[in-house]
C-alpha cells in the first residue's frame, strides 16, 4: 500500500484545511487508518484514527471539536478537515494504515507527509 498526503499549506489562524491521503492498492478498506503529526523538536502525536469502514473515529484531546477524519472506501481516500486552526497545529502531517492482524496497534504503511504552517 503506498500513501499519498495533499491539502497542505499556509493558512492564518482561525482558517481551515483539508488534507487527503490518497492510497493505491484494492485492499484500502481493509485497513483503520490515522493521521499523525509531527513539530519540529517535538515528538510524533496522533491526530485523529478511523475503522476500516469509517464507523468509529478517535481524536487526540489537542484538536477534538476542531478536526474531522472521514474515509472514502470508493476512492480509497481519508480525509482530515481541520478547521480552526491555531498556530499550534504547524506540522508536518502524515496519514498511516493500520495492521488488520496485529492484536496491538501498529501502523505498518505511511505516507510522506504534508506540511500545515498556521500563521499567527
Amino acid at each position: 500500500v503506498q500513501l499519498v498526503e495533499s491539502g497542505g499549506g499556509l493558512v492564518q489562524a482561525g482558517g481551515s484545511l483539508r488534507l487527503s491521503c490518497v492510497a493505491s492498492g484494492r485492499t484500502f478498506d481493509s485497513y483503520a487508518m490515522g493521521w499523525f503529526r509531527q513539530a519540529p523538536g517535538k515528538e510524533r502525536e496522533e491526530v485523529a484514527t478511523i475503522s476500516w469502514n469509517g464507523g468509529n473515529t478517535g481524536y487526540g484531546d489537542s484538536v477534538k471539536g476542531r478536526f474531522t477524519i472521514s474515509r472514502d472506501n470508493a476512492k480509497n481516500t481519508v480525509y482530515l478537515q481541520m478547521n480552526s486552526l491555531k498556530p499550534e497545529d504547524t506540522a508536518i502531517y502524515t496519514c498511516a494504515a493500520r495492521d488488520p492482524i496485529a492484536t496491538a496497534v501498529r501502523y505498518i504503511y505511511w505516507g510522506q507527509g504534508t506540511q500545515v504552517t498556521v500563521s499567527s
